[in-house]
C-alpha cells in the first residue's frame, strides 16, 4: 500500500503542479483586455487606409502617365497614316491626271488620223 500511497501522492503533486504552470502561463499569455484589442484593431485599420490610399495615388499615377503615352503613340500613327494616305491620294490624282492625258492625246492623234485622205 505505501507503493501505490505514494504512486498517488506523485500523480496528485504532478497533477497540482501542472494546473499551476498552466495557471501561470494562461496569466502570462492572456489576450489583452478589450479595451487595448480595440486600440489596436483602430491602429492597425489607420495603418491599412494610408497604405491603401497611397498604393491607390501610385496606381492613379500610372494610369495618367500610361494614357499620356497611348494617346501620344496613338497620335504618331495616327499621323503616319494620314500621311501615307495623303502620299497615295497624290499619287491616285498624279495617275489619274497622266491617264486622262493620255486618254486625249490618243483621242487627238485618233482624229487627225481619221481627217488624212
Amino acid at each position: 500500500m505505501s507503493d501505490s500511497g505514494s504512486e498517488i501522492g506523485a500523480f496528485m503533486a504532478g497533477f497540482v503542479i501542472g494546473g499551476l504552470v498552466g495557471a501561470a502561463t494562461a496569466l502570462i499569455l492572456a489576450p489583452q483586455s478589450g479595451e487595448e484589442t480595440r486600440a489596436q484593431i483602430g491602429a492597425k485599420s489607420h495603418e491599412l487606409r494610408e497604405a491603401s490610399a497611397q498604393q491607390y495615388e501610385t496606381a492613379r499615377v500610372r494610369v495618367h502617365d500610361t494614357t499620356g503615352q497611348v494617346q501620344e503613340q496613338a497620335r504618331i500613327v495616327l499621323d503616319e497614316g494620314k500621311n501615307k494616305m495623303n502620299t497615295a491620294l497624290d499619287r491616285s490624282k498624279q495617275a489619274s491626271e497622266e491617264a486622262q492625258d493620255e486618254i486625249a492625246a490618243e483621242d487627238t492623234g485618233a482624229a487627225s488620223e481619221d481627217a488624212t485622205p
